[in-house]
């Protein structure tokens, strides 16, 4: 287990292919602490987290485990990092895991990956929709309709069709956690279509909120700023990579196990008058909404 260390300075020559493996960043991303106990917060609760191999969405699966949670996982192809997370999670925390590997991009899929998670679990009590993707483009004439519609297909279609998929089996009580960024508030200039999916979530987010208040269900987003995880490093040229988050106002990137807190709050009965908001772990940004 690590101890969160955010004050580690990053190396200036990396770059990895998409969708980049964690275990081989430097220094590989900050996931859990040890020093902080569970408190049985998700206690007999049933987590579907996707994009939990790596990065923000690990570092989540892995304190809902911490606090009693069973987690099912979606993720692409990294079967190294979410080997290393479903380790984490039965090995140290105890709790059970079911890794699903599969192209979120497909409608189809996405339905048997919840089919999955049912047949092991019975239910889905916190739902965490946490995959993404984003290419730099310096103007909008570098922005393709395939990369368009990928980056949409990825971060905002998926999402419909995994919430739609999940919802049969959320009942009163349950809790769906999107996640947004900081740059569906301020912008991008080189993240535009990003961005622009980003602003979606916040907007879906807000809308299935008050679609859902009467069945009890309960919707927020999180809205990271720059955080430290294999999305950076396959994305950016090595010397932006070693700068991110140097233009934040704390003058540095998170590390993944300092967001994971705002999912457990909403997902937890201590956010039980929360729903239809956006939490904002930003590195001191200020933001309007």
């Amino acid at each position: 287990m690590q101890k969160a260390n955010p004050k580690k300075k990053l190396r200036k020559d990396q770059h990895q292919s998409r969708p980049g493996i964690e275990s081989k960043m430097d220094p590989v991303p900050v996931t859990d602490n040890a020093s902080v106990t569970g408190s049985n917060k998700l206690k007999g609760k049933i987590a579907f987290i996707t994009g939990g191999d790596s990065g923000i969405g690990k570092a989540v699966a892995i304190l809902f485990a911490k606090e009693g949670a069973d987690i099912a996982i979606v993720y692409f192809n990294e079967h190294t990092d979410a080997k290393d997370t479903e380790r984490i999670i039965t090995e140290d925390y105890k709790r059970n895991c079911l890794l699903i590997p599969g192209d979120l991009t497909k409608e189809k899929f996405c339905q048997s990956a919840i089919a999955k998670a049912i047949k092991k679990f019975g239910a889905i009590d916190i739902l965490v929709n946490n995959a993404s993707i984003h290419y730099e483009s310096k103007d909008l004439e570098g922005i393709s309709t395939e990369q368009l519609v990928k980056t949409f297909t990825t971060n905002v279609f998926s999402m419909f069709w995994i919430t739609k998929a999940a919802l049969p089996h959320m009942k009163q009580g349950s809790s769906i956690i999107n996640s947004s960024s900081v740059t569906a508030y301020r912008g991008s200039p080189a993240l535009m279509d990003y961005a622009a999916t980003k602003g979606a979530i916040v907007s879906f987010t807000r809308s299935l909120a008050t679609n859902l208040v009467e069945k009890g269900i309960r919707v927020n987003a999180v809205a990271p700023g720059p955080i430290w995880t294999p999305l950076i490093a396959s994305s950016f040229k090595p010397e932006k990579v070693a700068k991110h988050g140097s233009d934040a106002p704390m003058k540095r990137a998170g590390e993944p196990v300092e967001v994971a807190p705002s999912y457990l709050f909403l997902a937890s009965e201590d956010a039980s008058y929360i729903t239809g908001q956006v939490l904002h772990p930003n590195g001191g940004e200020i933001v309007n909404g």
